[in-house]
């Protein structure tokens, strides 16, 4: 067969990189990271917690709903008991929905960071006019909301089209969390110059894990902790990203969250050990060393 490739970033491994701290002379950052997302009723894509494709029913819709009107302020209340700063990928149409919970999000100070419209549409298949009127009008709904456009991006499903790097960096953003090729953030090539892939994990993912596996919430507590255990481990040697995925309406289920409360207490019996940051702040991080640091960027 004929093989193709992209020409967003070169083949660096690991051992071949320079090693750098994070902040503080930590080697591991952690980062939350929450999807606020909202649906068309009884259209569109949207998961269901029985089976991957099943049609949109009033019964999938309120499931996720649950994530709005209860998971996503046990998780809030949550954060606030454990002292931990979190990032939301944020559908905009969330925003106008639920605005309490922009309130929240604006009384904690969390990052919020681009997600689409809503999670019942994908930008991968769009044309890109069509991709560059939805980057624009999440962009505009995150800015009128918080008072500022959101660096990062996240595209709905985690998918991204051809186009999609060069029209995020045309549009002003500085990363983006849709290509989970590494433990490391790395820059990417554009038409309109670098932008930084920050580490998002599909695998440490409350949706995948425990809605497509069916794994249950002590799998993904397990999960969480020998991740967290065994990158803490190798930051001895790699400087490392850990990131925990959580949607409200999976991981916001009271026997679920009971499960996070014990994974996150592990991971800050360890505080000392790590860097409790966004990924905006590992972007921020990034862009201040040493140019050359960050493998990538320029051909």
């Amino acid at each position: 067969m004929e093989m193709k490739a992209h020409d967003r970033y070169d083949y660096v491994p690991l051992p071949e990189r320079a090693v750098y701290d994070w902040p503080g002379g930590k080697r591991l950052a952690v980062c939350i990271c929450n999807n606020i997302e909202h649906f068309s009723y009884l259209t569109g894509l949207g998961s269901d917690h029985t089976m991957p494709g099943a049609p949109q029913t009033t019964r999938n819709y309120a499931w996720r709903d649950y994530g709005n009107r209860v998971g996503q302020w046990y998780m809030f209340d949550l954060l606030d008991d454990l002292g931990l700063p979190c990032s939301h990928n944020v559908n905009a149409a969330a925003l106008d929905y639920a605005p309490q919970i922009v309130a929240r999000i604006r009384a904690r100070g969390d990052e919020v960071i681009g997600h689409g419209r809503t999670n019942s549409e994908r930008q991968d298949g769009m044309s890109e006019d069509d991709e560059r009127r939805l980057i624009a009008e999440t962009t505009e709904a995150i800015t009128r909301h918080f008072g500022a456009p959101p660096k990062g991006w996240l595209g709905p499903y985690i998918v991204q089209s051809s186009h999609t790097a060069d029209l995020l960096k045309e549009a002003g953003y500085t990363y983006h969390l849709d290509w989970p090729a590494d433990d490391q953030p790395f820059w990417m090539r554009t038409r309109a110059g670098p932008i930084l892939s920050v580490p998002y994990s599909i695998e440490v993912n409350d949706s995948p894990a425990l809605v497509f596996r069916h794994h249950t919430g002590r799998e993904f507590e397990a999960m969480m902790i020998d991740q967290f255990d065994e990158m803490l481990h190798l930051s001895a040697k790699y400087p490392l990203v850990f990131s925990v995925v959580l949607h409200p309406f999976v991981i916001g289920q009271p026997y679920r969250l009971r499960a996070l409360r014990r994974a996150l207490a592990h991971v800050l019996a360890h505080r000392d050990d790590i860097w409790l940051a966004t990924p905006g702040q590992v972007a921020d991080a990034v862009a201040r060393l040493p140019h050359g640091t960050v493998p990538g960027a320029p051909r």
